[in-house]
């Protein structure tokens, strides 16, 4: 259990971290690979809806998805989607990718060297992950429009559908904490953290959830 206030803050950063776009037809989608199926799932259900008529899933495996994925997130991203009725022919696959910044260099690439002429990009990610992703994909890929994307869910459901509440308010906590420190090092354009928001994610931290922070930055 955690306390009344660590959940009103963690139900604060959960909200923010989805950017909250209105859907709209792309070029392309690109799901980023993670431990995730959900978002290979919301990236076929928004093909059949329209929204692409291309899909890319990028990522090789991590120390979480290794034995759950082992031939490759973006693999078994791929042969899930080809489950659910999508055909071969609009599932490429980006399987070298191990950080969201791979995932977006690399799925540029890939589509750069298929000749596919990109306006604009449906990222699909995990809920907390829209606005790093969103960050990221702005300072890497300038020119593109990008619409974040991701399973329509409440604060308790994800909770209910990972099975940890202290594992989800520190993956909260972390996904803000590369919004604060990235832009300076380049890997993403800066994004306006709410005063509230900021104030959270300090609660959080000298609360002790900080598993999931940059290593070897000082904590707030």
């Amino acid at each position: 259990m955690i306390s009344e206030q660590s959940w009103e803050d963690a139900e604060l950063l959960w909200d923010y971290h989805q950017m909250h776009h209105e859907l709209r037809p792309c070029s392309v989608a690109i799901g980023l690979g993670s431990h995730d199926l959900g978002v290979a799932d919301t990236t076929v259900d928004l093909y059949k809806r329209g929204m692409m008529p291309l899909i890319v899933f990028t990522g090789a495996t991590s120390p979480t998805t290794r034995e759950r994925m082992p031939r490759g997130e973006a693999v078994h991203y791929r042969e899930r989607a080809l489950e659910l009725g999508v055909p071969s022919s609009a599932v490429l696959v980006e399987p070298n990718a191990r950080n969201t910044g791979q995932n977006i260099s690399f799925s540029k690439a890939l589509l750069e060297e298929a000749g596919t002429h990109v306006s604009s990009v449906l990222l699909v990610s995990k809920p907390y992950e829209e606005r790093r992703a969103y960050a990221t994909a702005c300072k890497l890929w300038p020119g593109v429009q990008f619409v974040s994307a991701s399973t329509p869910m409440t604060f308790d459901s994800y909770i209910e559908s990972i099975g940890s509440t202290r594992l989800v308010v520190d993956m909260l906590v972390g996904a803000l904490d590369r919004l604060l420190i990235y832009p300076n090092q380049g890997f993403m354009v800066r994004q306006s953290v709410p005063a509230p928001i900021a104030e959270a994610y300090g609660r959080l931290c000298r609360d002790g959830f900080t598993s999931r922070l940059v290593v070897g930055q000082a904590k707030p």
